[in-house]
């Protein structure tokens, strides 16, 4: 009847558990029991938190009003009555007391199921986790694993861009790194096409200047054979008009001197004369083979 009024069972004071109940069951029975008790809790939580607020009202007044003073001072020392002076004027919301309960153990195993999970998604390291195993506070101590995993998160996350940024970075190089090599064939190519079209327009200013040449000298052979043709033609010209002065000059000497022996025939009544000669003949041949015959 107690067990039943006050909410102390069996499982909550540990004294005859049943053996054969199951784990589950025992920790259920324990839960109950906490439950049944919370009034009992919170009740000396708020003493506690009430005595500790009173006596931050009472070491004000002890040092602002209280008769015994001076024995107080001596008993803590100077030192200490000079902070609490400093603290003295400060309010009692300023002081920030607060109770938290420690977490018991399924809260505490809990918060490291939390730990693990955190732990094997990566989103916290090994040294956050120890800090937060470090923390008696159950709440203080999940917002800590917030922060921290958050801050996993963030410093993931600024990595990852800084990772994209390099590889963006190395990719732009690449590519800066094929268009100048690109451009450096371009300009190679283009050097040597220009280099090829200098030599071909220098082989053919050379060709030009070589044909010119050998038209000049053709030209200047052709007019010395043609110069040379019309001195030809007038020595030929001159030696034919030379022979057919000579043949008139001849011919005329000849008629003189046959015109002398006619004079001489008749005026000496002489036979007639032969005026034919070789001359006559035509390659050796006498004008009177071909008489008739």
């Amino acid at each position: 009847m107690m067990r039943a009024v006050t909410g102390l069972n069996e499982a909550r004071d540990g004294s005859t558990p049943s053996p054969d109940a199951l784990v589950g069951v025992q920790k259920l029975a324990a839960l109950n029991s906490n439950t049944a008790t919370r009034h009992i809790l919170d009740g000396s939580l708020y003493i506690y938190r009430t005595l500790a607020e009173a006596l931050t009202y009472r070491v004000a007044d002890v040092l602002e009003y209280a008769d015994f003073k001076e024995d107080f001072i001596n008993k803590i020392g100077k030192y200490n009555v000079s902070i609490l002076k400093e603290i003295s004027d400060l309010y009692i919301y300023d002081f920030g007391v607060f109770i938290e309960l420690s977490p018991d153990e399924e809260q505490q195993a809990m918060l490291e199921q939390n730990i693990q999970m955190a732990l094997s998604k990566g989103d916290i390291n090994l040294e956050d986790a120890i800090d937060i195993r470090e923390i008696r506070n159950l709440k203080l101590a999940n917002q800590l694993l917030k922060v921290k995993r958050k801050a996993k998160q963030e410093q993931d996350e600024q990595r990852e861009m800084q990772k994209q940024a390099m590889v963006a970075q190395q990719q732009f190089k690449s590519q800066e790194i094929a268009s100048q090599a690109a451009l450096q064939k371009i300009d190679a190519e283009t050097q040597s096409k220009m280099q090829y079209k200098q030599a071909e327009i220098a082989f053919e200013i050379e060709r030009n200047k070589n044909e010119a040449q050998l038209k000049a000298q053709l030209m200047e052979q052709e007019f010395q054979y043609n110069l040379q043709l019309r001195n030809i033609d007038g020595q030929a010209l001159a030696n034919r008009e030379q022979a057919r002065e000579k043949s008139k000059s001849e011919r005329i000497s000849q008629q003189n001197t046959e015109q002398s022996k006619l004079i001489t025939q008749r005026k000496n009544n002489l036979p007639p004369q032969n005026f034919e000669s070789n001359e006559d003949s035509l390659d050796g041949f006498d004008l009177a083979e071909f008489e008739p015959r």
